[in-house]
């Protein structure tokens, strides 16, 4: 089923001579390289076709990967192929311009919510959205041209949606199709380097995290951070959300939050919640969010709201320690 519908997709990719590319809101590194990783791909194997990324939405941490298109006429839409890549749901879509083009084409790896495009090809038992483009090359890899930028791309969307190759879901398929990647002899280096490496300022934030980590009974660990907090250690959105991970590592803790206020919209919380073991998506999608089992979003618009949430998630993890053994 999967094999007709990448089939399909690719019949499609090309009847069009324009293709626009779609990702969501809040970028991350995986919608980034997965729609530049596969605008790379069809440039490079057919350069006189058109593929436009329009999203004005920019992030410090993923710059080293480049700009976007500048806005284009509304006109420019209508005749094209929209693809959108990473995105369950259609609000969430960054650029609702997409609403203009020709046909729409669904590719994504989050568990299915809204069931939007002419064509829907979802696996999400795939670690990526930038996997899945490497699957779609694998599979048509004698019609399709993967160059060294395209691969560098989408290995950076594979190792910010796994932690390098860390997370749950990461299989021998998930590493053979990186080895593809690889084989393009991608600096490896220049994107960890780019990814990981901190400034003093993000280690003096993470000494504040550390000191001030709240656990519940249960053993969920939390942390709110604040407007002034943001402005204080200069953090942008992308860095103060980060410090979910600084978490993970604590034993005995199933899962662990992080609530970030919005500079730009009142009472706005965004939450970020990762779990161990159990799945969490559901807290999530109680709370304007969801997203995979264990790695999911939400946004709440209270200090309630916040407290209500973090005491479902520690009855959810008294309920699944009192029901399973071998948790750490």
């Amino acid at each position: 089923m999967n094999h007709e519908i990448m089939k399909a997709i690719l019949e499609k990719i090309k009847a069009y001579d324009r293709i626009m590319l779609f990702r969501h809101i809040r970028i991350d590194g995986d919608c980034v390289g997965s729609t530049k990783g596969l605008k790379a791909i069809i440039q490079a194997t057919w350069p006189q076709k058109e593929v436009l990324i329009v999203d004005d939405e920019t992030s410090d941490f993923l710059a080293f990967l480049g700009t976007d298109d500048g806005p284009v006429a509304d006109e420019v839409y209508t005749d094209a192929l929209g693809i959108v890549l990473d995105t369950a749901t259609t609000d969430r879509i960054s650029n609702q311009k997409y609403k203009l083009c020709k046909e729409l084409i669904k590719i994504d790896h989050h568990i299915p919510v809204d069931n939007y495009g002419d064509l829907i090809w979802v696996e999400e038992n795939v670690t990526s959205a930038s996997e899945l483009i490497v699957k779609f090359y694998e599979t048509f890899h004698d019609e399709l041209t993967l160059t060294k930028e395209a691969a560098s791309f989408l290995y950076t969307g594979i190792i910010t949606d796994t932690g390098r190759f860390r997370y749950h879901g990461v299989n021998g398929d998930t590493l053979r199709r990186a080895s593809i990647l690889l084989d393009q002899e991608i600096d490896t280096d220049l994107i960890y380097a780019n990814l990981y490496m901190e400034d003093f300022n993000t280690l003096r934030f993470k000494s504040y995290v550390y000191d001030r980590i709240q656990r519940t009974e249960n053993g969920v660990a939390y942390i709110y951070i604040d407007k002034e907090i943001q402005k204080k250690f200069g953090l942008s959105r992308e860095e103060a959300s980060a410090s979910v991970e600084y978490m993970e590592q604590i034993r005995d803790s199933l899962c662990w939050l992080v609530f970030v206020d919005a500079l730009d919209e009142a009472n706005s919380i965004r939450v970020r919640l990762r779990s161990r073991f159990m799945a969490i998506n559901h807290i999530a999608e109680q709370y304007n969010g969801g997203g995979h089992a264990c790695a999911s979003g939400a946004t709440v618009y209270s200090k309630e709201e916040m407290h209500e949430l973090i005491a479902k998630a520690d009855v959810a993890i008294k309920e699944y320690k009192e029901t399973h053994q071998g948790w750490l």
